[in-house]
């Protein structure tokens, strides 16, 4: 059986972190205790259906910079060259996902000589990757020079002709399965799917998928985005198939499953977002686990958030980190990149619930603090995890699909 048609399915212990002590702390209501076992990453094999190339009207990108810091003279030479730069444009990077906002705060406090642009904080990844072509030669700040998409755009980015290869000091403790072998793009960090449910609002905690169709749940159910774009979205119909019929190759049970939310009116159309959350507008969402459980401890002692992994299965998330092939300051975005992977980077990462790329390696070495590591949740649903493969057939199923078997527009 080939990774590409292997069925990653794995209990959320096995896919969390490792040798997490017993007294860890439960995610939500009827979550199981167990420590978890090892992670198993997913493939990142993709098969296009046909050689993709850049487009013909945007204008050639400039050479690719140095692979490596080494390469660029040290890592000195490059906090050098990116000091020349001055300046750094990121996008889709809200403050409450994956603890970005203490990131993009440690790393401009270790390099104050960068001034940040934060463009675009709630874009999806589509149109982080409609950024690159629309400023494509352009230099000034509205260019990003990096991105933070979902798994399967790091490779339709990269036959676009739209990244530049970079590897980071610590790019040997980055899964195979979880990078482009020649540097193109990378994963930072991975989440599960979760119900994100406000108790003041909802008495009665949904448990699992079949429960969000009660209807005593009319109008209080919401994504997290438009699913013909948005990738958190798109996985959240993905997952709601594995706990109605469906499969990692077959998504099409989560749209008939969203189909039946939308037309007992439990569908909300509109985007959750922590606020909507917090104030009672969108009660029930479907978000990562990192971000609604960030969410939760950002209200504790103000608003009482539960986290719910449906009983019956949910799905991993994987996303990637790249460099534009047109960034405008692309050294800024190389000790980016090495911060985000550094031991430092990681762990910020890590404190925002998002299981970092590097964590089974810094696990290894005792890098990862205790009490941060007792943290960590669990649970003993099943967690599916999709090849490169299965992904891009998911989301060009579950995004031309939506509009014609689901119908609502969510904005």
């Amino acid at each position: 059986m080939s990774t590409e048609t292997r069925d990653w399915r794995r209990s959320r212990r096995a896919f969390l972190r490792v040798a997490v002590g017993a007294g860890a702390g439960a995610i939500l209501a009827a979550c199981g205790q167990a420590a978890p076992a090892a992670p198993t990453a997913p493939a990142a094999t993709t098969a296009p259906a046909a050689e993709a190339t850049a487009p013909a009207q945007l204008p050639a990108p400039p050479a690719p910079g140095p692979l490596t810091a080494m390469d660029a003279g040290g890592m000195e030479k490059l906090i050098e060259l990116a000091r020349a730069e001055g300046n750094l444009s990121t996008i889709a990077l809200p403050n409450d996902w994956a603890n970005y906002g203490e990131m993009k705060q440690k790393f401009l406090e270790k390099h104050p000589f960068i001034k940040h642009e934060d463009l675009n904080p709630d874009a999806s990844s589509a149109q982080e990757i409609e950024a690159i072509k629309a400023n494509a030669g352009s230099k000034g700040p509205q260019a990003p020079d990096v991105i933070d998409v979902g798994f399967t755009w790091g490779d339709i980015a990269k036959k676009d002709g739209l990244l530049q290869p970079y590897k980071v000091e610590k790019w040997d403790e980055i899964p195979a399965t979880l990078k482009d072998p020649e540097g193109f793009w990378y994963a930072d960090y991975y989440g599960v799917m979760a119900f994100e449910v406000n108790t003041q609002v909802v008495k009665n905690i949904p448990q699992d998928w079949s429960d969000l169709l009660k209807p005593e749940y009319k109008g209080q159910i919401a994504l997290a985005g438009d699913p013909t774009g948005s990738g958190q979205a798109i996985n959240a119909v993905w997952a709601a198939a594995l706990g109605n019929g469906g499969s990692l190759d077959n998504p099409m049970p989560g749209l008939e499953f969203f189909k039946q939310l939308n037309e007992a009116g439990n569908l909300l159309p509109v985007v959750a977002k922590p606020a909507t959350i917090a104030k009672g507008e969108t009660p029930i969402a479907l978000r990562w686990d990192y971000n609604a459980l960030a969410n939760r401890d950002q209200n504790a002692g103000n608003i009482d958030i539960a986290v719910v992994v449906p009983k019956s299965g949910s799905l991993a998330g994987v996303y990637v980190q790249a460099i534009s092939a047109y960034a405008p300051r692309p050294h800024a975005a190389r000790l980016w990149m090495e911060f985000l992977y550094s031991d430092e980077g990681q762990l910020i990462w890590l404190k925002g619930y998002a299981t970092p790329a590097r964590f089974e390696a810094m696990r290894k070495a005792g890098i990862i603090p205790q009490d941060l590591l007792d943290k960590l949740p669990k649970t003993d649903a099943p967690v599916s995890f999709p090849t490169g493969n299965q992904i891009n057939a998911a989301f060009d199923m579950i995004k031309s699909n939506w509009p014609v078997v689901v119908g609502a527009t969510v904005q």
